[in-house]
């Protein structure tokens, strides 16, 4: 089992959250801020068996909003549309 954190600009969120919950991935919301510019963002929490996790990825970057424009951006931290990490999950229980 995977634990699929991505962190996605606030304006496209809705629309990943939209595409997951089609596919039949469910997704926690987390409202969080942070880079340079303190935009809004939202992470979300994406609990997955090992073998979903590229269609869960494609379903994200499909869904993520548009390429951003690189011009006039900081070099050192140009325009994401998401960041996605993928970790190992050791024990999954339900209370």
């Amino acid at each position: 089992m995977k634990l699929i954190l991505a962190i996605i600009r606030d304006d496209y969120a809705a629309d990943v959250l939209a595409a997951l919950t089609e596919e039949g991935i469910s997704a926690t919301r987390i409202s969080s801020t942070g880079g340079i510019l303190r935009r809004g963002y939202v992470t979300l929490m994406i609990g997955v068996d090992d073998e979903a996790v590229d269609r869960t990825l494609d379903v994200i970057n499909a869904s993520a909003g548009p390429t951003p424009d690189p011009t006039g951006a900081d070099a050192a931290h140009p325009p994401r549309r998401a960041t996605v990490f993928v970790l190992d999950v050791s024990a999954f229980e339900h209370y």
